[in-house]
């Protein structure tokens, strides 16, 4: 099928907030004694996608509600495109959102449903127009059902079309994908990609699903409490983490803590139990005294006491404590004298498996590894992520 893109002319002020930038500048919510967005500095380019991404309660969704004029912040401005719209009210900002609930009018048609905001302001070829915004989510067969005859996706992509046919400089998605369940999250994920790479439009998507994050955003900023705690592409903050809670608020991380004994150069040695674990300066944010050392679990490698190295840095030796097989791979967990339990993935390739009780060893590339502050909360974003996953 071929994609249509809705692109009618622009005769107004609407023309200037396409491919506009969106600023926020030292932006602070309090509701009463709670502060909510603490000072929030953002830069979010034209024509991206940008996840707000953290547990409940961290500030993004009042930050959404800030950008799209729902909320008022009590300091800080906001614009878009260089033009100041911190005092201007909802309506009057060139952004749409799309919420988890879709709010469609049950009694129109999904044709009407998307029209709808069109034929409010009087654009003449609202019904064409409608329909060039159904062909891009594939929907302009359903074009005359009602929302009740269509699926929790279906649903979805008409809420979606309805926002991207009145073309706002702006896209905020307020968790849009919570309602469906997995199999079809993970499809409207690719889904909600491919139609931000056809249209163009800056999205905002505010989650508290770090797979939806990294799977969909080009750039994502992690927060907590009010604050950004890391910003950067997806790859990048799961494989260089620069706080705790970032490196357990995005997938599993083993942190070991251990104090720095010796300078190589390009990389600094962390004594931890007994044990010399290797980091790259590069890849840590710390190069002296108490320190965190970081290791993902599917970064491990497994084996057996009589193929492992004899001496060296990153080699820890330990007892499986359990083990949990989730088809690609197994989940072990390994009790390491002096450190305690060390997560690994290890993928099944036909190898034979450990079993509780078997003494194993763990190792590791340096490149692989991560380095944080050691007065940093080793369970930071632990919690957090598993409350974000129930």
């Amino acid at each position: 099928m071929t994609m249509v893109q809705t692109k009618p002319e622009k005769h107004d002020a609407d023309a200037e907030n396409q491919g506009a930038d969106l600023r926020l500048a030292a932006i602070t919510k309090r509701f009463g004694g709670f502060l909510a967005v603490d000072n929030l500095d953002l830069e979010i380019p034209a024509g991206s996608f940008f996840a707000l991404l953290g547990p409940s309660g961290c500030g993004k969704t009042t930050t959404l509600r800030m950008i799209a004029g729902l909320e008022q912040p009590t300091s800080g401005s906001l614009s878009i495109g260089g033009k100041d719209i911190t005092g201007t009210s909802a309506h009057e900002r060139p952004v749409n959102t799309v919420f988890q609930n879709y709010a469609l009018f049950p009694h129109m048609s999904v044709l009407d449903n998307v029209a709808f905001g069109l034929k409010r302001r009087k654009i003449r070829d609202h019904q064409v127009r409608a329909k060039q915004a159904l062909e891009l989510v594939e929907l302009a067969h359903l074009s005359a059902r009602r929302p009740a005859q269509l699926s929790g996706g279906q649903q979805q992509r008409v809420a979606l079309a309805r926002a991207i046919v009145n073309e706002p400089a702006l896209l905020l998605l307020d968790e849009p994908l919570g309602a469906l369940d997995m199999k079809l999250r993970r499809q409207m994920q690719v889904e909600l990609k491919r139609i931000q790479t056809d249209v163009g439009l800056t999205f905002v998507h505010v989650t508290h699903d770090q797979e939806e994050a990294m799977t969909m955003a080009d750039t994502v900023a992690v927060m907590n409490q009010g604050q950004v705690e890391q910003l950067g592409a997806p790859r990048e903050l799961y494989e260089l983490p620069r706080t705790a809670f970032v490196a357990n608020f995005l997938g599993k991380s083993n942190l070991v803590a251990g104090e720095i004994i010796e300078d190589r150069g390009d990389a600094v040695v962390i004594s931890a139990g007994g044990n010399r674990l290797a980091v790259r300066k590069d890849r840590s944010t710390t190069h002296h005294g108490k320190a965190l050392i970081g290791i993902r679990p599917e970064k491990l490698r497994m084996m057996w006491p009589a193929d492992a190295p004899a001496d060296g840095s990153n080699i820890l030796r330990g007892r499986v404590l359990d083990s949990s097989f989730t088809g690609v791979s197994t989940e072990y967990l390994v009790e390491v004298a002096g450190i305690g339990p060390v997560g690994v993935f290890s993928q099944n390739h036909g190898q034979q498996s450990a079993a509780p009780g078997d003494d194993v060893v763990l190792t590791w590339d340096t490149a692989h590894a991560f380095g944080l502050d050691g007065d940093e909360d080793t369970q930071a974003g632990a919690r957090e992520a598993e409350a974000a996953a129930t």
